[in-house]
């Protein structure tokens, strides 16, 4: 006599599968009976003034007139940003063995990127400078660093 091929396992995962199938069309049917008219008038949804879906159509007194014009549709250019070309700081932050630190502007008190090839003269922390701003990848840096 052969045993089955069939294990535990396998009987409840095919119990699991079939109760699966009956809950579905046990839900199906629900659906069917308690359906309401498929009407297009029933389908409708209306959108009031502040983007909530509601079933009344909008009060037309509430309508706004719009310039089509008027709206923009791409991302307005950026003006160049014109900068005086020598400005003066302070040396906030050096590390000499990565070769880069931070240079704070005495007039808008920003840090400013600068690396050791923007440096026309080896400068220490605390150091006074002047130099100029050139657009990076991630921003302004200094460049043509000087001590004053």
């Amino acid at each position: 006599m052969a045993k089955s091929q069939q294990t535990f396992s396998k009987k409840e995962k095919e119990k699991k599968r079939l109760k699966k199938r009956q809950d579905k069309l046990q839900k199906q049917e629900e659906r069917k009976a308690n359906s309401k008219s498929s009407s297009l008038d029933d389908m409708i949804v209306y959108v009031d003034e502040y983007g909530n879906f509601t079933e009344t159509p909008p009060d037309p007194t509430k309508k706004k007139k719009i310039n089509a014009e008027s709206i923009e549709i791409s991302i307005p250019k950026k003006e160049e940003v014109v900068f005086d070309p020598i400005r003066n700081g302070k040396v906030d932050f050096f590390d000499h063995s990565k070769g880069f630190g931070f240079i704070i502007d005495h007039q808008t008190n920003e840090r400013y990127f600068v690396h050791v090839n923007g440096l026309t003269e080896e400068v220490q922390e605390r150091d006074k400078v002047s130099f100029e701003l050139e657009q990076g990848l991630r921003g302004l840096n200094a460049v043509r660093v000087k001590k004053i």
